[in-house]
């Protein structure tokens, strides 16, 4: 009688093991998900009146959904050199790169995107994009009205910075007065040369490119911005927002750079 059981036990053994063999070997026959490698590295750049600070709800949303992020401090001395400075960083980066540009760094990544291997994509976030030959004068002289700028002599030429008793309404209207405040003290001066140098380069003729625009924008305005994404063939969204967006909606922005990732 144990006997028996010891037999039917056996087989019953014998039974189950044959059952997980096969199944594992369905599961090994059965083809997984692609793997889609590492996900890119999100390059941020900053434009004038800003620093890489600005980019702080951005960067915590992104390394939060697994993105590696850089945020290249932008020396606002002029379109060329500025370019060369940002490529340097960019050389150093390996892998597939998106890279981002608020405001001025949007002609800065437009500029620089072609000087290295592995640009996934752009994105352009209230940002300007010079085609060829233009400058960012230019482009600005379309929107109105005109910034509020102070100038300051410099040894290395002219700077500019927006009046801070008018940064809030040019720049940061939809943040609290104290946090604009805040951004009016800290603006970085942009030197002169970063709206005269003309551009040289166009990346969004040959890298796929993503737009967000900002409804509510003094410093770039909507119809401008509008009239760059189309002519760069983005895929664009719109927001309502001002001009310094990625503080007043970072949910926003890091969408748009997501979708740009995938």
């Amino acid at each position: 009688m144990r006997f028996r059981l010891f037999r039917g036990a056996a087989i019953v053994g014998v039974t189950a093991l044959g059952l997980l063999t096969a199944t594992l070997s369905a599961v090994a026959a059965t083809p997984g998900k692609p793997d889609n490698g590492p996900k890119p590295t999100v390059v941020l750049v900053h434009g004038a009146w800003a620093d890489s600070s600005s980019w702080t709800p951005v960067i915590e949303r992104l390394t939060r959904d697994g993105y590696p992020v850089r945020a290249i401090a932008d020396p606002l001395q002029g379109l060329t050199s500025d370019t060369a400075y940002v490529s340097s960083y960019l050389s150093t980066i390996d892998g597939p790169k998106v890279l981002v540009g608020h405001s001025y760094g949007g002609a800065v990544i437009t500029n620089a995107a072609t000087s290295v291997p592995d640009v996934k994509s752009l994105v352009y976030i209230a940002a300007f994009i010079p085609a060829k030959g233009e400058t960012i004068g230019e482009l600005a002289a379309k929107s109105t009205p005109p910034l509020p700028l102070v100038s300051t002599e410099v040894p290395g030429g002219t700077e500019v910075t927006i009046d801070p008793a008018r940064f809030r309404t040019a720049f940061a209207g939809d943040l609290d007065e104290a946090t604009a405040t805040d951004l009016a003290i800290t603006q970085r001066p942009a030197n002169t040369r970063a709206v005269t140098d003309p551009s040289v380069d166009e990346g969004f003729r040959t890298i796929p490119s993503w737009a967000l625009i900002t409804r509510q924008d003094h410093a770039i305005s909507p119809d401008v911005q509008r009239f760059m994404t189309a002519r760069a063939h983005s895929r664009t969204t719109e927001v309502d927002a001002s001009h310094a967006v990625m503080l007043s909606r970072p949910g926003a922005v890091t969408k748009i750079i997501e979708q740009a990732a995938r």
